[in-house]
């Protein structure tokens, strides 16, 4: 089934409002990955030595990912039997709640360890948040396009992340020019705040969306099964297990390009901190072009052969990317950011439709989503501590870094390898 009854303009404003609401929920998650790496040390972790505190800010921050597998568990589960549209309003809010309540938190000056404990707190529900809404944002986009479009619509919901990496950094790096005591007094706080106010935005967007087609004449013609979870491990493990090795290097090398970046070309590189900022802007500016580029073009030659080039060329440009940044050159340092993220672009692109594609209708809510979490904090969620470890074990020389990239980009290469082409099979299984 490929929903061929909708008009066009229905699929192009599902699309659109899958779009903003996932850049909306990305602006929550990526503003913590920036405070992580910048300035959470200092206001949560100030009694340990700079290098132990950024360490443990990365930890706290991996908790989001942590969390992410049980919300994709969870909402996946309501997801396939209830419907995709309910589950994107209940995510937004978990995630625009506790991005606003990070805003307001006391600091470890005020209230001792408590202040460590909270935050990981937030940062949990928000994990929770992104794990159950990327499922169904993808979804209804997927399940609302046409076979031969369905790869350069669920694109743009991708796109999404790179907006919502564009928001953050930006009003993010608008509020560190203030001078550093006031910054850390108040500025910090304010991108979190801003939060709520997203969250009306994407509120009123999602709310005014109908429910996939895909998923309603699926449920009319045979119910959900008791537990989807179960049912997808049952009859879909292979593809589970595939998404997951898929997913290693597209988000691993991601959160090392955006967030480890941040801490290594500061403190190891003495890089101005706005420069490097402004080099993760321009790449996310330049995502925003490539990902639905890529997402056309996957469904012009195929989901693998987009997937596969993006893989290899994150292995061979694994070492020219820190050689790049060792240059000191704020353009080369750009240069390498943008490269990175363009290479990223075309793994981070296809996902949605390839995903969405290796699953039946009445489990694809949970299986999209445990493939896709269950890689999230393997990879992402302990790439920049993993990163760091490395750097230090290497005293400050990236090459174990590097080699870490290659690895996972091998990992990737297998597992797509392995994974059957989807672009032109239908969802109505």
């Amino acid at each position: 089934m490929s929903a061929p009854g909708n008009p066009p303009a229905s699929v192009t404003r599902v699309v659109l409002a899958s779009f903003i609401g996932t850049a909306i929920e990305w602006y929550d998650f990526f503003l913590y990955g920036t405070a992580a790496a910048l300035v959470f040390n200092k206001l949560f972790f100030p009694t340990i030595e700079p290098l132990a505190g950024t360490m443990a800010a990365f930890g706290t921050y991996a908790v989001g990912f942590f969390a992410r597998p049980f919300g994709g568990i969870i909402f996946g589960h309501f997801g396939d039997k209830l419907g995709r549209k309910s589950m994107l309003v209940t995510s937004l809010m978990m995630m625009g709640v506790a991005t606003f309540l990070i805003g307001l938190l006391p600091t470890y000056g005020q209230v001792g360890v408590l202040a460590p404990v909270l935050l990981v707190a937030l940062r949990f529900v928000q994990g929770l948040g992104v794990g159950g809404q990327w499922g169904g944002a993808v979804l209804m986009a997927v399940e609302h396009s046409h076979r031969g479009r369905r790869g350069f619509y669920g694109s743009w919901v991708q796109a999404g992340a790179p907006v919502g990496l564009l928001l953050a950094n930006g009003v993010f790096n608008l509020f560190s020019a203030l001078p550093e005591k006031e910054f850390l007094a108040w500025g910090w706080r304010v991108p979190f705040l801003l939060g709520i106010v997203l969250l009306g935005v994407g509120l009123f967007i999602r709310l005014r969306l109908v429910e996939s087609p895909v998923f309603t004449e699926a449920k009319a013609n045979q119910p959900a099964p008791r537990l989807p979870v179960l049912e997808v491990l049952r009859t879909h493990p292979r593809n589970v297990l595939l998404t997951m090795g898929a997913r290693l290097a597209e988000n691993a090398s991601f959160y090392v390009f955006t967030v480890f970046v941040l801490a290594y070309g500061t403190k190891h590189l003495g890089l101005p901190q706005s420069a490097l900022l402004n080099a993760v802007l321009a790449g996310s500016a330049v995502q925003l072009v490539a990902i639905p580029l890529c997402g056309a073009l996957s469904d012009r030659i195929g989901r693998r052969p987009v997937y596969l080039g993006g893989a290899l060329f994150l292995a061979l440009f694994a070492f020219p990317f820190f050689w790049l940044l060792e240059t000191r050159s704020v353009s080369w340092v750009w240069l390498a950011v943008v490269i990175a993220l363009v290479c990223h672009a075309a793994m981070y692109s296809p996902q949605a439709a390839f995903f969405a594609e290796m699953f039946g209708t009445n489990v694809r809510y949970s299986g999209a989503s445990l493939g896709y979490q269950l890689a999230a904090p393997l990879a992402g969620g302990l790439a920049p501590l993993i990163a760091t470890a490395l750097l230090t074990w290497a005293d400050g020389k990236p090459w174990p870094v590097a080699v870490y990239l290659i690895a996972m980009a091998a990992i990737t290469l297998l597992s797509v390898w392995l994974a059957k082409e989807t672009h032109r099979s239908g969802l109505g299984r």
